[in-house]
């Protein structure tokens, strides 16, 4: 499909940012420690909600504990983040990316201020990931279940396979997981009625 040949910027400025950021405290650790990166920027609930520091919600998107945990997710988002922005284009893709990993922080800090662990750190791009996930499953759905070379059973099969190593993993946020991918096909109706409704002008 012609779609599918556009150049994905957001997706590959994606990476690129999650990389650097990554790396910052090895070539400027004279000015900022990879732990006081991660103190700062992850989601600790109790800091949230009490401490009024909302912008974690959204800067633990991009940080990440280790170099596994980035490539895992750099991986899955290089797959499959490119399928995503040619379907939903440039900004709207931006716009679903983030929300995806704001609404599964949120999902989860909830979950651990109610299970009495309100220090837990998390951090990371999977929620959003997990949020791709979702939205494409959704799409292709509505698209009679396959667009390019996708289709409905390979996305599902992924989500599955995603969530069992998770699961079976420890210190993972499977609670992130499950929201990001709940927010992706929720976020995807819309998403998917807004481009649908643009292409056919109405």
């Amino acid at each position: 499909m012609e779609q599918f040949k556009k150049i994905s910027s957001v997706n590959t400025a994606l990476i690129i940012i999650n990389i650097i950021l990554f790396l910052i405290p090895d070539f400027f650790g004279f000015l900022i420690s990879g732990d006081v990166l991660l103190e700062k920027g992850t989601v600790i609930p109790l800091l949230v909600t009490e401490g009024g520091e909302h912008y974690r919600l959204f800067t633990s998107i991009f940080l990440h504990f280790d170099i596994r945990h980035l490539l895992n997710n750099m991986l899955v988002l290089f797959v499959l983040g490119e399928k995503l922005e040619n379907c939903l284009g440039h900004v709207k893709y931006l716009l679903f990316y983030i929300l995806c990993g704001i609404g599964a922080n949120l999902i989860s800090l909830q979950f651990y201020l109610k299970s009495g662990e309100p220090f837990t750190m998390s951090a990371g791009a999977s929620g959003a990931i997990f949020g791709v996930i979702g939205g494409l499953i959704w799409i292709v759905y509505r698209n009679r279940g396959r667009i390019g070379d996708m289709n409905s059973r390979q996305l599902v099969l992924m989500a599955i396979l995603s969530l069992y190593l998770g699961f079976t993993s420890t210190g993972v946020n499977n609670v992130a997981h499950v929201g990001g991918l709940a927010m992706g096909i929720i976020l995807g109706i819309p998403f998917h009625a807004w481009v649908s409704a643009r292409r056919t002008g109405r």
